[in-house]
């Protein structure tokens, strides 16, 4: 078997500077090379996955095919590579504590006293090398969240040094991402940061292999020998990473730089192929080159925080690209939207999207969102308690079931149209306890979900505890609004369509998290080919 070569990503100088893009446009590249390449996301905090944290705290939270409640970066990588990342992918301090302990109460380490090092470190090295021991990779690359100097890191870096040593020479590579802040007063770059960070990882006994440099302006051949000089690197192993306009330029920009080469070189892999990314280039040439333009809005409760929702923003790219037209995607907070307002707010856009989301706290401003949609006959787009929301304003304002509500909102109301599944009623612990991961889904026939599709079975992923209730369904469908998928074993409801609207569609489950650049979410696509119909 070929030997599995290893690459740690850390990051210095300040958070937030994209090292899951690095990561995933390196791993692109190698990929369309013909590695077989995989990404793994160590976050340092002690949540045992963020499913129970505010999108506020971490933007999304992304749930996998297998049903993991992951970092929000577990979707730049299955975006960027087309592969589905799993349980293994994401792995926090929480996680890795909780293991050592519940081993310590099983007896595994009867006698000794349990220490950061070595049981700690064990276990993260243990997590680090699971992948690559699947033998379903030639490389796996290591994201270390938070930056070099957090107190919460050290025992990542302390298990990345005793791996790297344990690895062997030529069997890993360490990329350190840096900033290179122009101080605009003095009118130049500063390497100062840079080389601080280098040295503060360097006495945590790790040296970076490479450099990538994030920068404002182009760092030039002087900046970089300098860096390379006083940082101890070799001069092309310094990687200029500037600014760009979109995420997806970053492979292209990675590859001028020759970033793959310099780690091909360290890890004594070949680089006899040019990489293939045919497929790459005519997405980037779409989404740079549109046709046409068409204003989507999304409304939800956390519209401060772009990244609360960041899949579906990049499904939106995808499926823009798709239809060779610009979607601009504006916000509008449901708290603030109201029966007074909604016209106002509302009128001129192609196409509503209701977003997802958890608790009572703006979603009256969901529901008027729905009735302008449906009342307008603007293409409208409902993912899991946005479908919910289409669902209880069908109720109440066509089937006649005015105080229709989801019992998650409303625990008194007589008409609950969405109630806690049945197997959620006996749960009492709320971390990963959700109903997660891919399920089956059969669709009707000439549905508008099937024509989008382009087939009648499907599997997508969910992230809910509440669900349509079957006991209003004769009533729902003969007002006009059909189910049209539906879980072949369980027979929920998934997703609900209004035959006389132009484009009305609600699904339970979040389509954005299985949108790539390679395969554009037929949802999206069908979603955003709708609103441009509006717009002609």
């Amino acid at each position: 078997m070929t030997k599995v070569k290893y690459i740690f990503v850390t990051g210095g100088v300040t958070s937030s500077l994209g090292k899951g893009i690095i990561a995933a446009s390196l791993a692109k590249l190698l990929q369309a090379r013909g590695y077989r390449v995989t990404i793994q996301k160590f976050d340092p905090y002690i949540n045992v996955d963020p499913g129970t944290l505010n999108p506020y705290e971490h933007g999304e939270c992304y749930v996998t095919e297998d049903g993991a409640e992951t970092d929000l970066d577990l979707g730049h990588y299955e975006r960027f590579l087309n592969v589905h990342t799993s349980q293994s992918n994401n792995v926090t301090t929480g996680r890795v504590y909780q293991t050592v302990i519940q081993n310590e109460r099983k007896g595994e380490y009867l006698g000794k006293t349990v220490q950061v090092i070595p049981h700690i470190t064990d276990e993260i090295k243990r997590r680090m090398l699971i992948l690559g021991e699947s033998g379903d990779y030639d490389i796996v690359i290591t994201e270390i969240g938070g930056t070099v100097g957090d107190i919460e890191s050290l025992p990542y870096v302390e298990s990345m040094r005793q791996l790297i040593w344990e690895l062997g020479e030529s069997n890993s590579a360490v990329v350190h991402l840096t900033l290179v802040p122009y101080l605009r007063a003095a009118g130049e770059l500063k390497t100062k940061p840079t080389q601080h960070s280098v040295k503060s990882l360097s006495e945590l006994g790790i040296h970076p292999d490479v450099l990538v440099c994030r920068t404002e302006q182009p760092i030039g051949a002087e900046i970089k020998r300098k860096l390379a000089l006083f940082c101890n690197v070799q001069l092309n192993s310094v990687i200029e990473a500037i600014d760009l306009s979109t995420i997806y330029e970053v492979p292209m920009a990675m590859l001028k730089e020759k970033l793959d080469k310099v780690v091909l070189t360290k890890l004594k892999l070949k680089a006899a192929t040019e990489p293939d990314l045919k497929q790459w280039s005519e997405f980037l040439f779409r989404l740079e080159h549109p046709k046409s333009e068409v204003r989507i809005v999304l409304v939800g409760k956390y519209v401060e925080l772009p990244d609360a929702y960041k899949s579906i923003n990049e499904a939106f790219i995808h499926a823009g690209a798709s239809n060779e037209c610009d979607v601009k995607v504006d916000y509008i907070h449901s708290e603030y939207l109201n029966e007074e307002n909604a016209t106002a707010k509302l009128q001129g856009y192609a196409g509503i999207l209701v977003a997802p989301g958890f608790g009572p706290r703006g979603i009256d401003g969901k529901l008027h969102a729905v009735r302008f949609a449906r009342e307008n006959n603007i293409p409208f787009f409902g993912i899991c308690l946005g479908m919910q929301s289409c669902v209880i304003e069908f109720a109440r304002n066509v089937v006649g079931l005015s105080d229709a509500h989801s019992s998650e909102m409303s625990e008194n109301t007589k008409n609950p149209v969405i109630d806690l599944m049945e197997e959620q009623k006996k749960i009492t612990n709320y971390g990963g306890t959700m109903r997660l991961g891919s399920y089956d889904c059969e669709l009707e026939k000439g549905s508008k979900a099937a024509k989008a599709y382009g087939k009648t079975k499907i599997k997508e992923r969910h992230r809910h505890r509440y669900e349509f209730n079957d006991v209003f369904k004769e009533q729902v469908q003969t007002a006009g609004m059909r189910i049209t998928g539906t879980n072949p074993r369980t027979g929920l409801a998934e997703i609900v369509e209004i035959e006389s609207h132009p484009w009305f569609v609600g699904v339970q489950f979040h389509p954005e998290l299985k949108s790539t650049v390679e395969n554009p979410h037929p949802l999206f696509v069908a979603f955003v080919n709708a609103a441009l119909k509006t717009n002609q």
